[in-house]
């Protein structure tokens, strides 16, 4: 059943524009061919599932080439190999690649303990650095990088993806504008059903491969994936979280892990904003999904799409009549739901042409080393509080 209500009575009731949900970024949609003299240079320093992920998406952005690889597992290394530039080096130190003068930039995508120290020394080596989530383990190493970051000439972006989805940054600007009303909450949740495991070769390679279970290199649900949700509820907020509490533990799977199978934590941001935030391994029930409720509306994100839901007091406004005939908002399904446009079918390749792009052009990140600090410490923060059992709250000296 299509819906369609009176333009006027739309507008008058505050809630969403046509104009808002259709608002675009046309202008950064297509960049032009790239000249020969264009192409930049990039290493890879970690070639398991993601690093080697980002080299294929790599193959189809001109301007990118991967002339270098690093990985201590020599099986990893091959197989990125494959994908990368015909003539691309390979090395077993990082810090030998970071000795080759032809590259411009380093992709890290190594376990999150190693993030900081990399980053510094690929800044001093004069590269550009696309860092993967999350940015540091901890909020000293946080600070210390964005103090490095602003002291240097380079571009260092961090790989929460989805500040360079079309989706989202028409979801975070529709907000912005108003179209749902005041924010009061919100609910994210990332749940899977598996024990996250990846297979091991030979057992004295557990800790290395499963490096996300344990505390010396990661910081676990939090950090690996709520950490993107967190991000963006900062993004939507333009502020970080004042205080947080939270919850979690090794409840289900019982394999020598140190890290929790589950976490639920709340964070409280300015004028009474609540953000909840859970992540399970034993029920992909509805799997990933952010909630941003306002007074006005509600939209419900998943993956790849995104609904409003207004609220019944302003569908009753909305079926008001003032004699205009003829006039429209968006369509609404048959739950009475609008969507959201843009696309999300490829936030990492879209990225790696955000760095590319700031790389040419010299400017800061989207996703930089600010942002990316913010969500950092919101993390440990966030694991501070489940281990300690008790709230945590944001210091002065984390302003950044």
């Amino acid at each position: 059943m299509n819906k369609t209500v009176n333009r006027r009575a739309f507008l008058k009731s505050g809630a969403l524009t046509t104009a808002g949900l259709t608002m675009g970024l046309s202008g950064l949609a297509v960049k032009k061919a790239v000249a020969k003299n264009d192409i930049i240079n990039i290493g890879v320093i970690g070639t398991g599932s993601r690093g080697t992920g980002l080299i294929r998406t790599m193959q189809n952005i001109p301007n990118l080439r991967v002339a270098a690889c690093c990985d201590v597992l020599p099986f990893r290394l091959e197989r990125a190999m494959h994908f990368a530039d015909k003539k691309a080096k390979s090395y077993e130190d990082y810090r030998k690649l970071l000795e080759d003068k032809k590259l411009d930039a380093v992709i890290i995508s190594t376990p999150l303990s190693m993030h900081k120290y990399m980053a510094v020394d690929a800044l001093e080596a004069s590269k550009h650095v696309y860092l993967e989530k999350t940015m540091t383990k901890q909020i000293d190493q946080a600070l210390e990088l964005v103090k490095k970051v602003e002291n240097s000439n380079k571009i260092l972006q961090v790989g929460h993806q989805y500040h360079s989805s079309r989706l989202y940054a028409n979801i975070v600007d529709t907000i912005k504008e108003g179209y749902i009303g005041k924010i009061m909450a919100f609910e994210a949740q990332w749940n899977r059903n598996g024990d996250w495991r990846r297979p091991v070769p030979k057992p004295e390679l557990e800790r290395m491969i499963n490096w996300r279970m344990y505390r010396e290199f990661s910081n676990g649900l939090l950090a690996e994936l709520s950490s993107h949700q967190i991000d963006f509820v900062n993004w939507v907020t333009g502020h970080h979280p004042e205080r947080v509490i939270g919850t979690g533990g090794i409840d289900y799977w019982k394999d020598g892990r140190e890290t929790f199978d589950n976490i639920h934590v709340i964070f409280d941001y300015p004028d009474g904003v609540k953000a909840t935030f859970t992540c399970l391994t034993s029920n992909a029930y509805e799997g990933y999904q952010i909630k941003v409720l306002g007074d006005k509306a509600t939209i419900v994100i998943k993956p790849t799409s995104a609904l409003i839901y207004p609220e019944k007091k302003v569908m009753k406004e909305l079926g008001l009549v003032d004699g205009v005939s003829g006039a429209t908002i968006p369509t609404m399904n048959e739950e009475g739901a609008i969507p959201v446009n843009g696309s999300n079918d490829d936030p990492s390749g879209q990225a790696l042409r955000d760095f590319a792009d700031s790389i040419t052009n010299n400017k800061e990140p989207i996703s930089n080393v600010h942002t990316g600090a913010r969500a950092a410490i919101s993390v440990s923060m966030a694991l501070a509080s489940v281990l300690e059992k008790k709230p945590v709250a944001w210091k002065d000296e984390y302003n950044v």
